[in-house]
C-alpha cells in the first residue's frame, strides 16, 4: 500500500522534486527529504516555495521568452 502511494507521487505529483533531481545530479527522494525536514524546521515554507515551482513547471513555455530569430546587426 505504501509502495504504490510512494509509486504515485514519484510518477504523477507536479514533478518538481524530480526535476531538480534530475538538474543537480541528486536522486529525488532526497530532494523530498529534504522538503519535508524543511518544512518541519521553517513551519512549512518549503512547502508554499514547492508549489509556486509546480505552478511555474506546469506553464513554463509561459515563463520562458520566445526565441525568434533576430536579424544580423549588419541587415539595416
Amino acid at each position: 500500500m505504501i509502495s504504490r502511494i510512494r509509486h504515485w507521487f514519484e510518477t504523477q505529483a507536479f514533478g518538481v522534486c524530480s526535476w531538480w533531481g534530475e538538474k543537480l545530479g541528486i536522486k529525488a527522494t532526497t530532494i523530498r527529504m529534504y522538503f519535508i525536514y524543511l518544512s518541519f524546521f521553517t513551519v512549512g515554507s518549503p512547502i508554499i516555495m514547492y508549489f509556486i515551482m509546480a505552478f511555474v513547471l506546469e506553464h513554463k513555455e509561459y515563463f520562458k521568452p520566445r526565441h525568434t530569430r533576430r536579424p544580423s546587426v549588419w541587415d539595416l
